[in-house]
């Protein structure tokens, strides 16, 4: 009779006598993040969802109405629903591209051997850590027509004064122009997108005979796409939500000028009192976001360089 090969058999795994107390206390110090995330984004969301099937005045319980929200929104005029996503979809389509270029050059400049060059790079970041009020506040005591310091200068130069933000064809303009003063974040990405190019791929293009512009155009922005991509992103979604400095120094004047989705949105929901309808703004906002995200990721493959393919 032939012997049987003899089989070894892996052991149970065991558990610590500890092991409940451990997952026990894991759970307990995980418990404030995770209520936090249940009670101030899980259940909002959900109820804005809900409320933008309902005509919901705050004061009196919600009635369900169904789509009617979002058929007034693209229906009646006085709403201006419309009119405020065109300001914010030319907004976007100007200052996102030029807050991209803006800050990719600054960005240029701060990443070049130069002494104190840390202190460069503190001077242009340091806007952004000043709050978004204050630095309204300013520049609307800079910009005012009848007093303001720039318009001072310019009578002082013998030039036409500038009506800023009181002129229907300039108040957006000046808007898109002072967003240049939060590149902060995005050159900061710039910079460390720039300083993880490897140097080896300048110096083999330049014993080759590489000029600039070509060490520019064939090595930097190929290897800095992703990161364009990056800020693209997330520059798309800041326009969507652009509101604190029209807020302050236009309030969507003059003649809804510069009505912005968000103010529009904030005057529906904390003006009129029409929650139901403000929620239904803010998921049409959210609706747009991702459609433009998705397009972009859709072609990304085609824009953006990867060493290694996903």
């Amino acid at each position: 009779m032939a012997a049987q090969p003899l089989t070894a058999t892996a052991p149970k795994p065991t558990r610590s006598k500890n092991f409940w107390r451990d997952a026990r206390d894991g759970y307990i110090f995980i418990l404030p993040v995770l209520l936090g995330l249940l009670i101030w984004t899980a259940f909002p969301v959900i109820a804005s969802f809900v409320l933008s099937f309902t005509e919901y005045p705050i004061l009196k319980a919600p009635k369900w109405v169904g789509f009617q929200n979002y058929v007034d929104m693209f229906t009646i005029p006085t709403l201006r629903v419309l009119h405020s996503l065109s300001i914010t979809l030319i907004f976007g389509f100007i200052s996102v591209p030029l807050t991209l270029i803006t800050a990719l050059g600054a960005a240029l400049l701060l990443n070049q051997k130069l002494p104190f060059m840390g202190v460069f790079r503190t001077t242009f970041y340091l806007p952004t850590i000043i709050p978004g009020l204050a630095t309204a506040f300013v520049w609307g005591w800079l910009l005012n027509p009848n007093f303001g310091l720039i318009n001072s200068l310019l009578g002082a130069l013998g030039l036409p004064k500038g009506q800023f933000f009181t002129g229907t064809e300039s108040a957006l303009p000046t808007l898109i122009v002072l967003s240049l003063w939060g590149i902060g974040p995005t050159m900061v990405v710039f910079l460390a997108g720039l300083q993880a190019i490897p140097e080896s791929l300048y110096e083999a293009a330049k014993i080759d005979g590489g000029s600039a512009p070509q060490l520019f155009w064939h090595i930097t922005l190929p290897q800095l796409s992703p990161t364009i991509f990056f800020n693209l992103i997330n520059g798309i979604i800041a326009a969507f939500q652009y509101f604190l400095t029209a807020f302050v120094l236009t309030n969507g004047g003059p003649l809804f000028a510069t009505f912005f989705y968000n103010l529009n949105l904030y005057e529906k929901a904390f003006r009129w009192q029409q929650m139901g309808l403000a929620s239904a703004m803010a998921w049409l906002m959210f609706a747009i976001i991702l459609i433009f995200t998705l397009i972009l990721f859709r072609f990304s493959d085609a824009l953006v360089y990867y060493e290694v393919k996903k």
